[in-house]
């Protein structure tokens, strides 16, 4: 069973690469879009890898950190979430942002993944987000007001374009004193406005 990879970039297109190890063996690696965006071909990759051997497929799945792959490796434990969806969720927002919507019960970020539906991602937390605080540790994120999720805002601020990482960053500047989501929302798009 692989489990690493260290070698050169030959070949990637939107969803894979090959990686040439020791000048003789060319390994085709799916990668998370966000992972494989911005290598060039030519440079010198290490990947952690998920070696998926099926009936009908022998397939390698590549990432840069053990985090990474750990929550690929949970993702996939869930019925109804295969490799492609799984990666496709890891290629939405950063491998921890991920953790942390799970973690606060906010299955809205999960449908935004072709593929997962709202049934299957409210599974997701459902199974994971004890799994989750168990390997990863962490805290339920909430909002200091009333201690409701913060989910609502994010989504309020994903659906004005930001990306999930832009959100969060955005809400983590917003003074303590605004207490409502609406102030708090408000404040963020104005601090975008403003910078």
């Amino acid at each position: 069973m692989l489990a690493y990879l260290k070698g050169k970039l030959i070949h990637k297109n939107n969803s894979a690469a090959i990686v040439l190890v020791h000048d003789a063996v060319g390994y085709q690696v799916f990668m998370p879009e966000n992972l494989l965006a911005p290598l060039h071909v030519g440079t010198e990759i290490e990947l952690y890898l998920h070696h998926q051997v099926r009936e009908e497929a022998d397939d390698l799945y590549g990432f840069k950190n053990i985090a990474d792959l750990e929550l690929f490796q949970l993702l996939l434990s869930v019925s109804g979430v295969g490799p492609k969806s799984a990666l496709a969720v890891l290629a939405l927002a950063e491998a921890e942002d991920v953790r942390e919507a799970i973690i606060r019960g906010d299955a809205g970020l999960l449908t935004k993944v072709s593929g997962i539906g709202k049934k299957t991602a409210e599974r997701v937390v459902l199974e994971l987000k004890s799994k989750i605080l168990k390997t990863f540790g962490g805290t339920i994120l909430a909002d200091s007001a009333n201690g409701t999720s913060a989910g609502d805002e994010i989504d309020a601020l994903m659906a004005l374009g930001y990306s999930f990482p832009e959100a969060r960053e955005a809400l983590n500047q917003v003074p303590a004193e605004l207490k409502t989501s609406a102030e708090r929302v408000k404040f963020a798009l104005k601090s975008r406005i403003d910078a």
